[in-house]
């Protein structure tokens, strides 16, 4: 491992990286820059809000093989056709977290997210990966009505207050739910603390905060894709899993190996220059070509 070479080619090329830190075996080894300031996380919220709906689901608030109707708001449902309301009972919640859901454009818009998502021309017969926002901000607002309590605040008092993580920052829809999909602010060090729960298989610093079995479902692959396959709002990468963000907000969990790799950035780009720095400096695997 040479994190100094990682850290040259993140300053001699001017990447956008905030900063970066590795842990191994669950001790911090090595850091670069800044890693307590709030910086966008983009669609690593998604997998917050996994761990979020492990922890309903261990304590048997929501039912995962469920379909969503029976937690989207009722009020709501009521004013939707009849048509649509038998095409959201085929979708469970399960197909929410696994974006296996066709029909669903890439995100909501409008003044009211719920309206439209509910109006979506889906075709629940059809399983296929189909990476959408709509799915994640709708199972925020089932968990929502499933617990009781507002998503943000379930998630503050349940996940974020057991893991030390006291600075945050997250959106809502226009309505007020709990985005879910995006509009998180972390730091690099409570990113690497989700990486540290999810590498320890839902303990953190010895205290359990979600369950093994749902941590092993939740990261293992569930849906397929091009990328190599998805878990619950969880990625599988190599031969472990990792929290993606759009520009370039990462963090790796490799189990076998015993490391965690987090760094947030602001890369607007399609390169993997990043990805491939890392790869080679870190984990000793040189790209092809």
């Amino acid at each position: 491992m040479n994190f100094e070479a990682f850290v040259k080619d993140i300053t001699d090329n001017k990447w956008n990286v905030f900063g970066t830190e590795v842990y191994k075996d669950n001790t911090l080894i090595h850091t670069w820059g800044d890693t307590i300031g709030l910086h966008e996380i983009y669609s690593a919220t998604k997998s917050v809000l996994s761990v979020a709906v492990g922890i309903a689901y261990d304590e048997g608030m929501i039912d995962l093989n469920r379909s969503v109707v029976d937690y989207l708001p009722k009020d709501r449902t009521e004013m939707i056709s009849d048509k649509q309301i038998d095409l959201f009972k085929k979708i469970t919640i399960e197909r929410l977290l696994t974006m296996s859901v066709s029909g669903f454009d890439f995100r909501a818009e409008g003044d009211d997210w719920l309206e439209y998502a509910l109006n979506s021309r889906i075709e629940p017969e059809k399983r296929e990966f189909n990476y959408s926002n709509i799915s994640t901000y709708l199972a925020g607002v089932c968990l929502e009505q499933a617990t009781g309590c507002d998503t943000g605040e379930f998630i503050e008092k349940r996940l974020f207050k057991p893991l030390g993580i006291e600075n945050y920052e997250y959106g809502r829809s226009p309505e007020g739910y709990f985005y879910g999909a995006s509009a998180m602010k972390l730091s690099v060090r409570d990113l690497s603390k989700i990486g540290l729960l999810l590498y320890n298989s839902g303990t953190f610093e010895g205290k359990r905060i979600v369950s093994k079995e749902y941590v092993d479902i939740a990261t293992s692959i569930r849906q397929m894709n091009r990328e190599g396959g998805y878990g619950y709002y969880i990625w599988k990468y190599r031969d472990g899993f990792s929290i993606n963000g759009k520009c370039k907000q990462k963090c790796y969990i490799l189990p076998n190996e015993g490391l965690i790799i987090t760094y947030l950035s602001y890369i607007d780009d399609d390169s993997h220059d990043l990805l491939q720095s890392m790869e080679k400096n870190i984990l000793g695997i040189v790209s092809e070509g």
